[in-house]
């Protein structure tokens, strides 16, 4: 408590530099992920995808992210176990946030994919079990993070895997690829538009006050899908876009439909992104703001003060413009050769997943379900497709990205302790 009301705002301060850092290091790593395909399939240029990121990702984090949030992650440790001392959860998630964010901006410099939330998770954990002991942490919990390494990415990598071979028999593998693009691409526009319309408003426009039921949900998403899909068909009749003979420009015209669904896609997600994981920094930041000014709440959840939105969206930004390439090129590049049809099918099977996982509370990562739905796109063209050594590097920075972000939180909790006596 003294130490609290001693030094309670140079603790914000120091818990916002901290916050800020994992910011950074989400937009280096997450954000990186959800605009590699774009990039790797040459739908849009890394300026752009920088651009297009900034934009969307800024807007989620900030119009949102939310007038409350969790400032605890819910499931994972008992912060009834600190009312006796609050100063030791705040250190708790001070060491976490830096942990995290020192680990997100590793990853990055490496070119790994991570999750974000496994790693402040991580943290989290690490922490706990020092300060208050085991039995603080709530293991169910974990053991799901664990087991979502390998259902998040099996189900987005099946559904990748059908999306693309649909494609390929239904349009590419055809005698006139562009007539089938017409006849047919205007179905994939109402199945993007559905699912790309799920994300935003399960996920991304969560927290502004649309108490919308799953039922008025899917009305409002079938209605504006069946809107898209009837321009879509106009999109596609257009005589400068089809009049050609020449079968290599009929591919590209069909490429070409892959990409501005691709785009759609990718801002769609940016800004559900943006909306939700801006949490992993804020979250804990929250915690430390709200408990500074008043020791003894401990609640779940608190308002948020106005300057932490911002701080987290241009965290976000920040590390996607200085960071973000080389995740960027792991994904779109290095795990198997992208197409406009191939990124779409992942992107597709990434947004697919989240709204399954939305609908079941199935833990998930948004990093490792974009990962599934690539590899389910190279297993389409044959194991030969994808690049074996990147996909084991992504593996086990995944499997140490937990200890990683606990053992670096354990040292930094001892260090701020030492340092504030």
């Amino acid at each position: 408590m003294a130490i609290i009301a001693d030094h309670g705002t140079l603790l914000i301060f120091i818990a916002a530099f901290f916050g800020l850092l994992m910011a950074i290091g989400i937009g280096a790593n997450d954000v990186a992920n959800a605009m590699g395909t774009s990039v790797g399939a040459r739908a849009i240029t890394v300026r752009q995808a920088i651009i297009i990121a900034m934009i969307f990702e800024f807007a989620g984090a900030y119009l949102a992210g939310g007038e409350v949030t969790q400032t605890i992650r819910n499931g994972i440790i008992d912060t009834s176990a600190f009312s006796a001392q609050p100063d030791v959860l705040v250190f708790g998630m001070m060491a976490s946030l830096l942990a995290a964010g020192i680990w997100l901006i590793v990853a990055s410099m490496m070119g790994w994919p991570v999750s974000t939330t496994h790693s402040i998770i991580g943290a989290i954990i690490g922490f706990a079990c020092v300060s208050v002991g085991p039995d603080a942490v709530e293991w169910g919990g974990v053991k799901g993070i664990v087991g979502s390494w390998v259902i998040t990415p099996l189900i987005s990598g099946v559904v990748a895997y059908g999306i693309f071979l649909s494609a390929q028999r239904l349009i590419f593998n055809t005698e006139n690829p562009f007539a089938n693009a017409r006849r047919y691409g205007p179905i994939y526009m109402f199945l993007t538009s559905l699912v790309i319309l799920l994300v935003t408003i399960k996920k991304g426009l969560k927290h502004v006050g649309l108490h919308l039921t799953n039922g008025e949900t899917w009305i409002i998403s079938i209605a504006l899908s069946l809107l898209v899909m009837i321009g879509g068909y106009f999109y596609l009749s257009r005589k400068s876009f089809t009049d050609t003979s020449d079968e290599e420009d009929h591919f590209r015209g069909v490429e070409k439909v892959f990409s501005l669904l691709m785009v759609i896609t990718a801002c769609a997600m940016a800004f559900a992104h943006g909306s939700n994981d801006v949490a992993n920094a804020i979250g804990p930041l929250s915690a430390i703001v709200a408990i500074v000014h008043d020791p003894l709440a401990l609640a779940s959840t608190s308002p948020i003060v106005w300057w932490i939105l911002p701080l987290g969206g241009v965290g976000i930004v920040v590390g996607l413009a200085l960071m973000g390439r080389r995740v960027m090129e792991t994904v779109g590049s290095g795990i198997t050769d992208l197409t406009p049809s191939r990124g779409f099918a992942a992107q597709f099977a990434t947004a697919s997943t989240v709204v399954i996982a939305s609908g079941t509370g199935l833990p998930i990562s948004t990093t490792q379900t974009l990962v599934g739905a690539v590899l389910g796109v190279g297993f389409a063209r044959g194991i030969a497709a994808l690049n074996l050594n990147v996909v084991r590097n992504i593996v086990a920075s995944w499997i140490i990205t937990l200890p990683a972000g606990a053992g670096l939180s354990i040292v930094l909790f001892y260090i701020l302790q030492a340092l504030f006596g």
